[in-house]
């Protein structure tokens, strides 16, 4: 056997239609396009811009996707509050496994970052990603101290 003699099975290929090729070869005159209007012109269907007065897909997009297009390297935080650190003692560490094993945070994926609403009567070890000055001074105010982790 050689490479000339390679075939495909019977039945596999068939011959392609030759369209517009007179009356009596079935697919002429027409060629299978039906008479007049869009589609039976060439380039038939228009464009991606042309739907018949609504507002185009592309345009479309922004509002679908809701309220323009969402930054793709942001970042969520954990928003904690100081009064929401009232019931720990005195010189205790506050982590974020900490606060994930008391059900503070949202999402466990996300960082943590302390605000200063509230107030801070114990000396307390803070250890989260971001934290507000106010945050800060009321801790050290209070004795504790602040460790940005990364």
């Amino acid at each position: 056997m050689k490479l000339n003699d390679l075939m495909p099975n019977e039945g596999a290929r068939r011959e392609r239609k030759r369209k517009g090729q007179g009356i009596s070869a079935g697919q002429g005159k027409t060629a299978g396009r039906g008479t007049k209007g869009q589609a039976s012109r060439t380039g038939e269907g228009g464009h991606l811009y042309r739907q018949g007065g609504n507002l185009p897909f592309y345009r479309r997009l922004p509002f679908i996707r809701g309220e323009g297009f969402t930054p793709p390297n942001q970042v969520n935080f954990n928003e904690i509050n100081l009064d929401q650190l009232d019931g720990f003692a005195a010189g205790s560490e506050i982590t974020p496994t900490v606060l994930a094993e008391l059900d503070l945070l949202h999402n466990r994926a996300w960082p943590v970052a302390l605000l200063g609403r509230g107030e801070v009567t114990v000396a307390l070890t803070v250890r989260v990603q971001r934290i507000t000055k106010s945050a800060r001074a009321k801790i050290e105010a209070a004795g504790g101290t602040v460790e940005i982790i990364a």
